[in-house]
């Protein structure tokens, strides 16, 4: 099976630095969330990136507060599938993303930071950025 995050039915097994923010759009629990004039999905692609600082506790949409963990964070449920234990993940590319990729970045531009890893199929260990920007 190949690896999928579907974006749906996460759930945040542990989560460390718990804060509570305001949203500038929407998102579900165990999204990447970075800063771009508000809280928002992170986002890998050149000219629109958004670096993943912390990661959604709860469903939300934009004017919402909800919490979200700013350290490690460990996310299961039957959100991602087909993961390969130890593989790094990243944030993936599109537009209004927030979602996870085994797939490195490799457009000139793009946010190639890894932003945890596998360890099942099926859960991750996250850990958001403190970290600087890096590109492809």
């Amino acid at each position: 099976m190949a690896y999928a995050d579907a974006q749906a039915n996460g759930v945040i097994d542990y989560g460390e630095d718990e804060a509570e923010i305001k949203l500038a759009g929407t998102v579900k629990i165990g999204d990447a969330i970075g800063w771009s004039a508000g809280w928002v999905r992170a986002l890998a692609t050149v000219a629109t990136a958004i670096q993943m600082r912390c990661v959604a506790g709860n469903d939300g949409a934009s004017g919402q507060k909800i919490k979200a963990y700013f350290g490690k964070t460990f996310l299961g449920g039957s959100r991602l599938s087909g993961g390969t234990a130890g593989s790094a993940l990243y944030v993936a590319e599109g537009t209004d993303n927030g979602e996870y990729t085994e797939t490195a970045p490799t457009t000139t531009g793009d946010c190639d930071t890894v932003v945890g890893y596998m360890i099942s199929a099926t859960e991750a260990a996250l850990i958001p950025g403190r970290n600087t920007d890096s590109v492809a």
